[in-house]
Formats: C-alpha cells, structure tokens, sequence
C-alpha cells in the first residue's frame, strides 16, 4: 500500500481493531462500546463511537469524502481516514446518472458489498428517502445493514423526491432539508428524530457560521455538516467545523469532481497526442497502476493462502 504523504490529522480509538494477520485462529476477547439493538455489529460500534468521541472533543471531527465504488472507497482507505460514506449523488454518478431518483435500493446494496469486499472501514449509506413508505425504509435498512452498512442516513422527503414529509418512523442518521420551509420546521423535526432515537442529524444548507452554532446548540447531538465546493453553505475547515460542535463533514463532490476532471484532462491530452502525432502522455506507470487497482494484494493473498494449505 502506497504511504500518504498527509497524514489524517485527528486521531480515533478503534475498539475493536484486533486481529489474527497470521492464519492463526486465537480467542481475542472484545468490549463493544455503544451497541444498540439486539444483534451487535462491530462497524456500527466502530462508527457510533467515532461520531461520539467528536462530539465530545473539539478538536476532532469525524471528515470524510464521499465515495461511488470499490476502488474509490479502497483510495480512501488507504488515504488514512476512518470511515467510509457511499453517497447517493456520487454512486449515481458512477452510472453516468445526476442524483434523481434513477438509482435505488438494489444497486445501493450492490455497491456496499463490493465496498465490503475491498476495505475494512465502517461504511454510511445514503439510504435517500428509504424509497418509498415506512414499510421500504425499514426494508432499506434491513438490507443496507444485510448488505454490510454500518450505518443508513434517511432524508424526511416523499419519493421521488419532490416535497418535505412528516414521518415520524424515521430514525438511524437522519437528514432533514426542511430549512427551505423556515427554521422552526427544521428545527421541530430534527428534534423529533433525537427523540426517535437517531444516532446523529444532518440540517441541509446551513449557510454561515452563526447557522451552524445556533443549530448545533439548539439540538445539543451529534451533527454531520456537508461541505460542497461553491454551494449554500459556508466552505469552512474541518477544524473550524469541529469548534463550532460538529460530529462529523462530508465532503460529496470532491471525489466526483477530480473524476470529471482527471478523465476530461486524460481524453484531451490522448487526443493532443493524435494531432501532435506524439506518445500518449504516461498518467502513471506500470506498476503503479497495477498496484492501484490491486494486484499486489492479490499476489499477496496467494502466497498467503498456498502457505496456509501447503
């Protein structure tokens, strides 16, 4: 795995991080923190406890890009930060789709189990509006949590999305954009999903620092910013977002814009090469490429496995 040259600046407990490299079996005893439900999950302690222990300091948040894929979600991982987010707009992105609805629940799960597969990280998943009645937002989490979530974010609009609802069975991390309705609303039905016994609230478009203090303040849980590049809300820092009392930002177009624009600058400089009637411009190199998509891990993982079984 390739060493970021940035190291991730705020530093987590990982409660259950034990594990057996060696092909070894061995009893590890594990306290798992901050378990709700009847059926413990592991990512889902790792997450819930992260997002508790930014809440609590001010100097740590939980900050994160979005992911769209496998390899995108892998990156990230070995980029050093200590969760992942599969985000509706990005995924349909990934499909060459803009965040409208044509995507679902089927190839949400698609996507978190082949995020599974290639990362260790706990994994949030947009889970929009659940798709449809209380009854598919339950089966949406059932199946996110099946697939391999850790965590599900609902948002309080009908599908497809058109208009603001009042539901009250919603709960996990919640999403509201009811401040386009004033704040009172917002605030009213963010308050209902604490109630409700959601983990964390996120208040789309607060637009400025006051907002967000006012906000954080008034709802007194751990709340998610989302920091989009030139939209409504106010492009602050990470560290400035954890002062002001924020649990966790996301960060849902960075990824997706440095996707549009490496590929649009790789086609142009290709199609240079044509008129120029020179080589093609070498990007990365060769090892570099197969070590990013993951063939060292394969070799690695034969030689491992013909050891075991020798």
């Amino acid at each position: 795995m390739p060493q970021s040259n940035t190291p991730y600046p705020f530093t987590f407990t990982n409660p259950t991080g034990a594990q057996s490299t060696n092909g070894t079996t061995q009893t590890i005893p594990l306290t798992i923190p901050n378990v709700r439900g009847t059926i413990p999950s592991l990512q889902t302690s790792r997450l819930r406890t992260m997002m508790l222990e930014a809440r609590r300091d001010p100097a740590k948040i939980l900050a994160f890009p979005c992911s769209y894929d496998g390899l995108s979600s892998r990156l990230i991982e070995e980029a050093g930060f200590p969760m992942l987010f599969l985000s509706g707009f990005a995924v349909s992105s990934s499909y060459g789709l803009p965040d409208t609805g044509y995507i679902a629940m089927e190839e949400m799960c698609q996507k978190v189990q082949e995020t599974v597969r290639v990362t260790s990280l706990p994994i949030m998943v947009d889970g929009d509006t659940g798709y449809g009645s209380p009854m598919n937002v339950r089966r949406t989490v059932e199946a996110f949590a099946a697939a391999g979530a850790a965590g599900v974010m609902i948002e309080d609009q009908t599908w497809p999305k058109r208009e603001l609802i009042w539901n009250s069975e919603r709960n996990g991390y919640v999403k509201t954009d009811a401040l386009i309705l004033g704040w009172e609303e917002a605030m009213t039905r963010a308050k209902e999903f604490k109630r409700l016994g959601a983990d964390a609230v996120f208040v789309e478009a607060l637009p400025d620092r006051e907002s967000m203090q006012r906000c954080v303040e008034e709802l007194d849980m751990p709340m998610l910013a989302n920091i989009i590049e030139g939209g409504k809300t106010e492009n602050l820092s990470a560290k400035e977002l954890a002062q002001l009392g924020f649990a966790a930002v996301a960060y849902p177009w960075t990824l997706v814009a440095a996707r549009l624009k490496s590929v649009r600058d790789a086609l142009e400089g290709l199609k240079q090469s044509m008129v120029e009637g020179t080589a093609p411009p070498m990007i990365l190199g060769y090892s570099e490429v197969c070590e990013g998509v993951g063939f060292n891990r394969y070799w690695v993982s034969l030689d491992i496995d013909d050891r075991l079984y020798a």
